[in-house]
């Protein structure tokens, strides 16, 4: 009778843990064993990764897990991989963030903010330093260069810039895709083109390492500030582990895993930091159909 009754209550107990039981081994289960990070090739795929290298090592340690950092082929490629849940969270520019979420449900969670200017950056457009232009009007007749199709920074800012002052692609201005920031510095120092539109972060940079001439290139002009970059998770991550990786950008104090986004903290996000850059997309979208170049907002372009 006695070893009958210390069934029952080694069994009650059983019972009474199961529930706590399984709903850690449901967490284990929706914890990746790795988390894996998309980036925009913003420049090369090996200088992508160099740069970001301190945040990877950060994480890894942080979440106790390995962290895999992936740089698209281009910005559809990361953005296509965030959709179809091959990465776990992506950084993503306002206008491929903004052009993904019309086709699948994206959270962003945190962005960088900077000394000053707070949670905003710049774009810039360029010419060569011996150019007679002063004014974005005196590029008509020209053509200009941008990076990826789908950029914020390397395309479609410098396009409203350029529409603001009048100035519609395909109509008063050739317009070539370079695919890439640095390719459009490049360009422009070399006399390729008349003017090029690019991150002003990277092209600040691009002088300071010397991979540009500063002697062979001048500001035009530079955008109005920019809704910075998105953090965003990808449909469908555990609601659990999701929180776990917001405070680790949340809280992240490592001066090298900040530096290559000029950050002295990153910030929470959420969707409507972009609604500047909706006004900005609907401006351009309106000449669009009366030009022969179409901003790219298909498959290609998520």
């Amino acid at each position: 009778m006695l070893k009958f009754s210390r069934r029952l209550a080694l069994g009650a107990l059983v019972l009474l843990a199961s529930p706590a039981l399984a709903q850690e081994a449901a967490r284990e289960a929706a914890r990746p064993k790795k988390l894996v990070i998309g980036l925009l090739p913003t420049e090369s795929a090996p200088t992508v990764m160099r740069l970001n290298e301190p945040l990877r090592a950060y994480l890894e340690q942080r979440l106790n897990l390995p962290v895999e950092v992936v740089v698209g082929a281009n910005y559809a490629a990361t953005s296509e991989a965030l959709r179809f849940g091959r990465i776990d969270i992506a950084y993503l520019g306002p206008v491929t963030y903004i052009l993904q979420s019309k086709h699948v449900g994206l959270k962003p969670f945190a962005r960088p903010s900077h000394p000053e200017v707070g949670p905003t950056f710049l774009a810039t457009i360029i010419v060569p330093a011996d150019s007679k232009a002063k004014t974005l009007a005196d590029l008509k007749g020209g053509e200009i260069a941008f990076g990826d199709p789908a950029s914020t920074s390397g395309t479609w800012v410098p396009r409203w810039q350029l529409l603001h002052e009048g100035l519609v692609s395909e109509r008063d201005y050739k317009l070539r895709v370079l695919g890439a920031h640095d390719a459009v510095a490049l360009a422009v120092a070399n006399g390729k083109v008349a003017a090029g539109g690019l991150s002003k972060p990277v092209f600040n940079r691009l002088i300071k390492e010397g991979k540009i001439d500063a002697a062979k290139v001048r500001v035009l002009q530079d955008s109005p500030p920019i809704p910075e970059y998105m953090w965003t998770f990808r449909d469908g991550l555990d609601p659990a582990f999701q929180e776990e990786i917001r405070k680790a950008f949340i809280e992240v104090k490592d001066p090298a895993a900040l530096a290559v986004f000029r950050a002295e903290a990153f910030i929470p996000a959420v969707d409507a930091d972009v609604d500047r850059v909706r006004q900005w997309i609907a401006a351009i979208q309106a000449v669009s159909a009366q030009t022969a170049w179409k901003p790219v907002e298909g498959p290609a372009a998520r």
